[in-house]
């Protein structure tokens, strides 16, 4: 039998041991889990925040472009359907278009289908840095998870889709 490489000691480690020593009769080993999913979302963040920085943009200025890029052409797209297709609250999507349209690279403009409603546009400008920004983004992101073995990679995805798929929609 194969044996193991221990896993290197870490902060999260350190805090279930002093927690175990300190609370023996509750069981800490979710901690193990969690406390690493918090470290590593938080370095995550701050890894992927330098490309965007590079051009100018916010994480969610960027998820904002990316959805109006993915609605094809004519890359545009509703206030709902942007809030529906980003992590961001109508409030917090007002925002960042107001942001993203000072910087030239969104308009709002009446909508063809619905001469009531408004649309959001990606200009010409706004087309060529999300491709630009989009390709940087996943050069990063293959940097970041070339971390791990693509076996590693494939049962990380797998959990992670199931666990996401049980816990409560934030809808």
């Amino acid at each position: 039998m194969a044996e193991k490489t221990p896993e290197p000691d870490d902060r999260v480690a350190s805090i279930q041991r002093e927690w175990a020593r300190e609370r023996p009769d509750v069981d800490v080993s979710p901690q193990g889990i969690i406390g690493r999913l918090h470290r590593i979302s938080a370095r995550l963040t701050d890894e992927l925040a330098v490309v965007f920085r590079d051009y100018g943009i916010s994480a969610g200025e960027f998820d904002v472009l990316a959805a109006l890029r993915r609605a094809g052409d004519p890359f545009e797209r509703t206030p709902t359907e942007l809030a529906e297709r980003t992590m961001i609250t109508s409030g917090g999507l007002t925002k960042r278009v107001d942001r993203l349209e000072d910087a030239g690279l969104v308009q709002r403009r009446p909508s063809e289908l619905d001469g009531r409603g408004r649309v959001v546009a990606l200009t010409e400008q706004g087309r060529a840095l999300i491709d630009d920004a989009f390709t940087r983004h996943m050069q990063n992101e293959h940097r970041l998870i070339e971390l791990l073995d693509e076996a590693d990679r494939r049962t990380l995805e797998r959990v992670l889709t199931r666990w996401l798929a049980r816990l409560p929609d934030d809808d």
